[in-house]
């Protein structure tokens, strides 16, 4: 028997060219990384998003203003002082005053309140009315499917902006009413969308278990189907904010928003565009931070949508 082993390279093999390791030096069982549920990755890969992750933060920072700033100021929203009337922007009064001597500053996030509630309020009374018209639509399926989604069609065949002055003129306008108006129409889109996640999830093992047990079809859309499909859900939620925030601007620019004194960024455009030509700034202000807003919605949107993805996980 040779005591060399030979390769077909002709390499000789000698157990000088290995090194022996004494067993359980090494742990091998050891994970090389740490195990991640769906939605830790989902923060993980969103946290790695700079430009997400500032959106946010200007985001938040708004959002503490709206809250904040109208209380600590020592002016109110609906105070008038006609000797600071179409005042420019001072120390005191940052933003400037109007043409009754309001203080834009503490008007600007009084409406950032209003706009900003109005956006979060019809985002979720859209995605509640789409998750329960499309999850019984694509649930039980059949000639109940087919007459839900032609109602749809039929609502949706008339432009949503119509609908919503139609309503909002009948309601008188409001908060109520912008809310209501704004959301009658709304959640078409997310009925169509979660009926298309309930038509692929449906048949799943666990849904047919729980048909199994007797489990009735509301329980099962919202235990089963609904958490299996939240990622498209939060990321048309987001998506869906700002296009609330930008129709109410769009009422309030042509009159039919919320009545005077009260104070929301779409009526405040709207009595800027009147004196722009005179008084720039009081225009200015209120669309930037419309802007502003819509944009960091759009950048979470976007990054939900890229995080809650599996597809994108590495």
């Amino acid at each position: 028997m040779q005591s060399k082993t030979t390769c077909k390279n002709n390499t000789n093999i000698t157990p000088d060219l290995f090194t022996f390791i004494e067993p359980g030096t090494m742990d091998a069982d050891l994970l090389t990384r740490p195990s991640l549920s769906y939605w830790k990755d989902a923060m993980r890969r969103y946290r790695k998003n700079k430009v997400a992750m500032a959106a946010t933060l200007i985001l938040a920072i708004i959002v503490l203003l709206a809250i904040f700033a109208p209380i600590l100021s020592p002016f109110t929203f609906d105070e008038n002082n006609w000797s600071i009337s179409n005042q420019g922007p001072t120390r005191e009064h940052p933003f400037g005053t109007d043409n009754l001597g309001r203080d834009l500053w503490v008007r600007c996030w009084e409406g950032a309140r209003v706009s900003l509630s109005i956006g979060v309020l019809v985002a979720l009374v859209n995605a509640t009315l789409g998750i329960l018209y499309g999850g019984i639509s694509g649930f039980v399926g059949g000639r109940t499917d087919l007459i839900m989604m032609r109602i749809c069609e039929v609502i949706g065949a008339v432009p949503q902006m119509l609908w919503v002055t139609l309503l909002v003129i009948v309601l008188k306008p409001g908060f109520l009413p912008i809310i209501l108006a704004l959301s009658a129409t709304g959640w078409i889109g997310m009925a169509r969308l979660f009926r298309g996640q309930v038509f692929s999830i449906k048949e799943s093992e666990f849904v047919m278990a729980s048909r199994c047990l007797g489990t009735g079809k509301l329980w099962i859309i919202f235990k089963h189907l609904v958490p299996n499909a939240i990622s498209p859900i939060l990321t048309s939620m987001a998506f869906a904010i700002p296009g609330a925030i930008f129709a109410e601007a769009f009422l309030s620019y042509i009159g039919l928003g919320l009545p005077l004194p009260l104070a929301s960024w779409g009526n405040l455009s709207s009595n800027g565009a009147n004196v722009f030509l005179t008084y720039p700034y009081q225009l200015i202000f209120p669309s930037i931070l419309i802007c502003i807003t819509m944009l960091c919605f759009t950048l979470i949107g976007d990054a939900l949508r890229d995080a809650l993805d599996p597809r994108m996980r590495k």
